[in-house]
């Protein structure tokens, strides 16, 4: 899998969500190995997007073609500014990976020191039962070899998510995550508490 990073800030909420139907409707039925966007607003007026494709090359195509450059001339005039885009090819989807049916998804970012430990710790992990937290559906990660993460959450809802995350853990998966956490700097957080989904039709 692939995943491109979008983010900017939006100055017109309606105009930059109308050419958001506009690609699904129109642009994505030619999106070969397109296989869904999660996004959201946060913050200011901040929006965030994660485009998932079946493999770069697939990214690049869609990307070439003239009808989306044209219909991305007109949705970052909706932006105040440049949009920034980050490319990851390495990816790893923990559980059943993202779900258009969550009410929140929480996107963490940071840096490992360790790659391979990140791979093997996340393997691990997603094979763990998941019955201690029925409120986390799926999420997948987007790892650099510089290190650099980009990790996206699923849940049921928020509210379930903050009780969720006061559960003990069993004492094996709060292993993994110490040692987890022992591997991690930089870690932020962003909340999108009314995400935004696109899937093929």
């Amino acid at each position: 899998m692939f995943v491109q990073l979008i983010e900017g800030k939006v100055k017109d909420q309606a105009g930059f969500e109308k050419s958001l139907d506009r690609w699904l409707d129109e642009l994505s039925p030619g999106a070969e190995g397109w296989l869904g966007t999660t996004a959201g607003r946060y913050g200011d007026n901040a929006f965030i997007a994660l485009v998932r494709f079946e493999s770069a090359e697939a990214a690049s195509r869609n990307s070439d073609r003239p009808e989306q450059g044209a219909w991305w001339s007109e949705a970052s005039s909706y932006l105040d500014g440049e949009a920034s885009f980050e490319n990851f090819d390495d990816v790893i989807v923990m559980g059943p990976g993202g779900s258009d049916d969550a009410g929140f998804v929480q996107i963490m970012r940071g840096h490992v020191a360790d790659v391979e430990m990140e791979r093997e710790m996340a393997a691990k992990m997603s094979s763990m039962p998941s019955d201690f937290r029925p409120d986390i559906i799926g999420a997948v990660e987007c790892l650099k070899e510089d290190g650099t993460f980009v990790m996206a959450m699923y849940f049921t809802s928020e509210a379930e998510a903050r009780v969720g995350e006061k559960k003990p853990m069993p004492p094996e998966m709060q292993e993994l995550m110490d040692a987890g956490a022992g591997n991690t700097t930089d870690m932020t957080f962003t909340d999108l508490s009314e995400p935004m989904f696109q899937s093929p039709r």
